[in-house]
């Protein structure tokens, strides 16, 4: 498991402060730490092992040599600066289920025939303990045909029964749907133009 590490932080530093002297910063909370555990982290650590991360990412944070296996409960990212001010760790307690999400990856778009993309939801929020929590869950687009609707129920996660999800099995995930006909779309106009023009010669 990746390992990233940390340092705690004065709380009479400001977090702009830190942010402009090239840290991030954030908070570690979990059922065994009392209160919270303000921390900062240098960015071009934390940055590198974040781009291949995302909430509900598990990892070990190494603070100051403590070792906590936690969970990334919310990112803060500007997009503006292109960068990450703001990350939350929740510690995992083996016998403790969390709430976290899955988020929804999709897989070869080029091979999907003949049809759109219509991405509903782009995380799947559930419950599970530390030992069976899930970052990601991948649909295949080169089996969808248009017309094809996945829903929560179609997921691998569904079927997990150490999984408790937070969400319907009959929420819709994505539908995969017609490209829209330039051609046609114009058609009305066209028509509206003709009638114009029949009407002028009237």
């Amino acid at each position: 498991m990746d390992t990233l590490k940390a340092e705690k932080r004065d709380m009479l530093t400001t977090p702009k402060k830190l942010r402009r002297e090239g840290y991030v910063t954030g908070n570690v909370f979990g059922r065994k730490i009392e209160g919270s555990i303000p921390v900062k982290m240098v960015r071009a650590e934390a940055e590198r092992l974040l781009k291949g991360k995302n909430k509900g990412s598990q990892i070990i944070l190494d603070v100051e040599g403590q070792q906590y296996d936690v969970l990334i409960k919310e990112l803060d990212y500007n997009s503006m600066k292109g960068q990450y001010e703001e990350v939350d760790f929740q510690a995992l307690v083996s016998d403790e289920k969390v709430h976290s999400v899955a988020e929804v990856v999709l897989i070869n778009h080029d091979k999907l025939v003949g049809g759109i993309v219509q991405q509903v939801l782009h995380e799947i929020p559930y419950k599970a303990l530390p030992a069976a929590l899930v970052e990601k869950v991948e649909i295949d687009l080169e089996k969808l045909r248009v017309g094809d609707v996945v829903k929560v129920g179609d997921l691998s996660l569904a079927a997990d029964k150490d999984i408790d999800l937070n969400v319907g099995l009959d929420e819709v995930v994505l539908s995969v749907t017609t490209p829209h006909n330039t051609d046609v779309e114009e058609t009305p106009a066209e028509e509206s133009a003709d009638e114009k023009k029949g009407t002028a010669e009237k």
